[in-house]
């Protein structure tokens, strides 16, 4: 079974500092943030820190960079940042509640108040300065790059333009590349997807944060760390938004407090073993100075007594692509959390999502060939807005932008706006399909229904959009299942461990783990849904265009008042 990668890897991971450092920057930059003391914990007053929650420490964090930030096999966040989190909100008095997200939308939800923190081993850039503040620093920071077995790329200097360099989007190593080196990278979305990149050659290069490098690249794999780099820009920190002060001043006290009783050095120890640079500390300059042990000494013994066999030789690609891919241990790891939590909220999320949307939809149909303009024209912007966007755009914009005015009934619980979202993206998308259904059902039909004596509204009803509805019910289970895989991207808003859905579940074992098995796992779950329900509308749509076989006691000859009316 493929390790723990959200583990504490413990002191005997010890790494010395870099000696391959580039020759461009000795160290990290000088220091204009750190504060030279911090307000004595005692007087921390936990009612005017500004939480969403009276009392408790709402944080958004990843689940996959392991080992800073992370969720654990237990189904836990955890990892040095969120670790040493939990002490500082312990010295404060404070209760702490995790909530995942995406790295692109996690400063704009700590800026909005969505989450009282960002942990995300976040670098303090100028530009980032402009959107939240920062606590003083708990960790220092610097880039590796990372590159395949055999590449003639050596350091950061080797980097050129036509090169297919890796970097995750939104991140700090982006803006490195692009503003520093001048080049173009390749961006992904999170550390998984690059470096499973770079181990098939796909890029070039991997720039990548030197926590995520150390803990990503194992032994035997076909990628190697050439060359670290110090950050440009300043220590790492806990986000916060920019006006709560009182929250910032209170999170440095409660980080001052753990670095003096040895809590911040024996969690640094545990999970991110590796030398301090010269001339850096964490919390203010007040703090005392950490007591560590010697990595360098320790990562030279660990070096000079490893008497393991060699590795053997590279394997071959379809070798490296079985084990990437059909990992059966991580199958049955993956299944019963797949089971146990991504299924029952893909559920959820998608069936609650269709209804509205075919609520909605109906009625953006009607209105859609409606005789009066102030129906159509409504429904066409509606419809021309919801289908023109981004889905991820819109469910960032309901859940950014209603969350804040409907906190106080949601409980600032993101999973009914990312319900809300999603019905409302289906809805545009069922209204135009129930339309041209409903369009194309022969207007000799509605003549026909009107002679007989029914109203407008109830040969609509009982004549028209029942055949216009099966005319199209293929497009509608197209949509359905469009709507199934959506459902992956209300993750953005936040969730709880517990709202995972099923890819979610997949990638944080993918992260755990450093194998693409679990997402294949859920890829497979996919199918298990997906599959028998185009069958079954096929079923359906064959049967309802061949009709009702008729019992033995029917005559088949003998018409029924559906088909008299037809």
């Amino acid at each position: 079974m493929a390790a723990d990668q959200c583990a504490p890897p413990g002191v005997d991971s010890a790494s010395a500092l870099p000696t391959n450092l580039a020759s461009a920057s000795a160290g990290p930059e000088e220091d204009k943030y750190t504060t030279d003391s911090v307000v004595p914990l005692d007087s921390v007053d936990i009612a005017a820190l500004g939480l969403g929650t009276p009392g408790t420490l709402t944080v958004g964090t990843l689940s996959d960079a392991p080992p800073s930030i992370c969720i654990n096999a237990q189904g836990q966040f955890t990892g040095f940042d969120n670790e040493l989190l939990r002490a500082i909100a312990d010295k404060l008095g404070l209760q702490i509640n995790f909530v995942g997200t995406d790295f692109s939308g996690l400063l704009a939800q700590v800026a909005s108040r969505r989450f009282d923190v960002g942990s995300s081993s976040i670098t303090t850039t100028d530009a980032r300065r402009q959107t939240v503040g920062f606590t003083n620093g708990y960790d220092f920071g610097y880039f590796s790059l990372v590159v395949p077995t055999g590449s003639p790329i050596t350091g950061f200097s080797d980097l050129a333009a036509g090169q297919r360099i890796g970097v995750v989007q939104g991140t700090v190593q982006e803006a490195y590349v692009i503003d520093t080196l001048g080049l173009d990278p390749v961006k992904f979305p999170d550390y998984n997807t690059v470096y499973a990149s770079l181990k098939t050659r796909q890029i070039d290069a991997w720039v990548a944060p030197s926590q995520q490098a150390v803990g990503t690249v194992q032994a035997g794999d076909p990628a190697v760390i050439v060359e670290n780099t110090f950050s440009l820009d300043n220590f790492i920190a806990y986000a916060v938004a920019k006006e709560n002060r009182p929250l910032i001043d209170a999170l440095n006290s409660g980080l001052d407090a753990v670095i003096a009783d040895g809590t911040w050095s024996k969690l640094y120890t545990d999970w991110v073993p590796r030398a301090v640079p010269p001339g850096w500390k964490p919390g203010s300059k007040a703090a005392p100075e950490p007591k560590l042990p010697d990595f360098e000494v320790i990562a030279a013994e660990n070096q000079l007594g490893d008497d393991a066999p060699a590795a053997a030789g590279p394997k071959s690609t379809f070798a490296q692509l079985g084990d990437a891919f059909f990992s059966w241990d991580l199958y049955r790891q993956a299944i019963p959390d797949l089971f146990k939590t991504g299924l029952p909220n893909t559920l959820i999320l998608t069936v609650s999502a269709a209804v509205i949307g075919l609520a909605l939809g109906m009625v953006l149909a009607v209105c859609g060939i409606s005789r009066s303009r102030w129906l159509r024209w409504p429904a066409r912007v509606y419809t021309d807005i919801f289908r023109g966007l981004p889905e991820v755009v819109i469910i960032l914009l309901i859940g950014l932008g209603l969350g804040p005015v409907v906190g106080g009934l949601t409980g600032n619980n993101p999973y009914p706006l990312g319900i809300a979202a999603l019905g409302l993206m289906a809805a545009a998308y069922i209204g135009e399909i129930l339309r041209s259904g409903i369009q194309s059902v022969e207007a000799g039909q509605l003549e026909a229904s009107r002679a007989l004596g029914f109203s407008y509204s109830s040969s609509m009803r009982l004549v028209v959009i029942p055949q216009g509805v099966r005319r199209v019910l293929p497009a509608l289970v197209n949509q359905f299942i469009s709507l199934l895989k959506a459902s992956s991207l209300v993750y953005f808003l936040g969730l709880i461990a517990s709202q995972r859905e099923l890819f979610q579940v997949g990638r944080d074992l993918n992260a755990q783990t450093g194998n693409l098995s679990p997402l294949v796992a859920a890829g497979l779950f996919y199918l298990a849904l997906t599959i028998p329900l185009t069958h079954l509308v096929n079923y359906i749509d064959g049967r309802l265009r061949r009709g009702r076989t008729p019992t033995e006691t029917e005559d088949p000859l003998t018409p029924t008042i559906s088909q008299e009316m037809v």
